[in-house]
């Protein structure tokens, strides 16, 4: 992958100070503290629907992190069409989104690939309702300019920052397992939990060795830090991200209705912005306050057009939480299937991205 050339000197620190006001906002989380609970993760949710001019008294509640689902149905202006209000809460990742939906808090978020993962395991309240790909090239694990590490063997002995729960986490993870490496206190590689905000301070003082993370922090950090890119999750990593939805608004017939409506508009959303990818680029660095080119650059390579939540795409995240589950990262074992719900699947399938020829 091709980093994002560092910035002249006479701009640094004013860059500098735009990416902490970035990470500082994306830490201030509606985050739930704790475990989240369910009795049957199994139990079905029930599938009823009302007319769609039926909701215009309806506030749809919606995660968000930053440079995520609210920018994107902006600047498409796909948002404006949806015949609800939709109130967006930023979160720092997709764990404490997870949380937050099975406590009522939020209706519908968009996550990556790991967060459903750890909610399942934590037998949290949630579906997953719709899934989005990419090539997985914007997560990656990033080292100081100077460091001397070459290769993930090299990570042994070594602390690395990444967010619990997170695809960092999950990409981190997988490349340790090529490298025969193992990840945990007192193993091999020591994971510092953190998130983002945290995370760069603690990788630019050099208290640790090296960072998973992921778009756009990845862009950014690699525009102002000038770091160097030990490995990206191209070709490791599955690159999925997923709608989850809140089963209190599953089962609630207006809620239901409102969230099959906004994952559409994100599909929608998604495929006009693959279209117009400057337009997009130059919308969503202008929306979270970024350098354009480090927008252009993230959005370059982390489009996550809509796909079908089929069986290759539940299996591969089988794969990833028993990844999980053998590293003892995870309290028991996940059986992911029991948490994907593909009502949404008839409204979806006119937007789905079309395989490459």
């Amino acid at each position: 992958m091709t980093d994002v050339p560092a910035r002249s000197p006479r701009t640094r620190s004013s860059r500098r100070r735009a990416l902490t006001a970035v990470l500082a906002a994306a830490a201030l989380t509606l985050g739930l503290a704790g475990c989240v609970q369910r009795d049957d993760a199994a139990d079905s949710v029930a599938d009823e629907t009302v007319e769609v001019s039926s909701l215009q008294d309806l506030t749809l509640h919606v995660g968000d992190q930053k440079g995520g689902t609210a920018a994107l149905l902006r600047a498409s202006d796909e948002l404006e069409k949806l015949p609800f209000t939709v109130d967006f809460s930023t979160f720092t990742s997709g764990p404490p989104q997870i949380e937050a939906a099975t406590a009522g808090k939020i209706d519908f978020a968009v996550a990556g690939n790991t967060p459903p993962i750890f909610g399942a395991a934590s037998n949290a309240k949630v579906k997953v309702v719709a899934a989005f790909s990419n090539n997985a090239s914007g997560d990656a694990i990033l080292i100081p300019g100077d460091s001397t590490l070459t290769s993930v063997a090299d990570l042994a002995g070594k602390k690395v920052a990444v967010a619990k729960g997170s695809s960092a986490h999950g990409h981190l993870l997988l490349q340790l397992n090529k490298a025969n490496l193992t990840l945990g206190p007192g193993k091999d590689v020591e994971p510092v939990f953190l998130q983002p905000a945290d995370a760069l301070s603690a990788f630019t003082s050099g208290n640790v060795d090296a960072w998973a993370i992921w778009d756009p922090y990845t862009a950014i950090v690699q525009l102002e830090n000038n770091p160097k890119t030990l490995v990206t999750a191209e070709g490791v990593s599955n690159g999925y991200g997923f709608g989850i939805a809140g089963d209190q608004a599953l089962a609630d017939p207006r809620r239901n209705t409102a969230v099959r409506e906004l994952v559409a508009g994100i599909a929608r959303a998604g495929n006009w912005a693959k279209a117009n990818p400057d337009v997009w680029a130059e919308k969503y660095s202008a929306d979270i306050g970024i350098d354009p080119r480090a927008g252009k650059v993230a959005q370059g390579r982390s489009l996550r057009p809509a796909i079908p939540l089929d069986e290759g795409v539940v299996e591969s995240q089988q794969k990833l939480a028993d990844a999980f589950a053998e590293s003892d990262q995870l309290q028991g074992e996940v059986d992911f299937a029991t948490f994907v719900d593909n009502r949404y699947d008839g409204a979806l399938t006119e937007y789905f991205a079309q395989p490459a020829s």
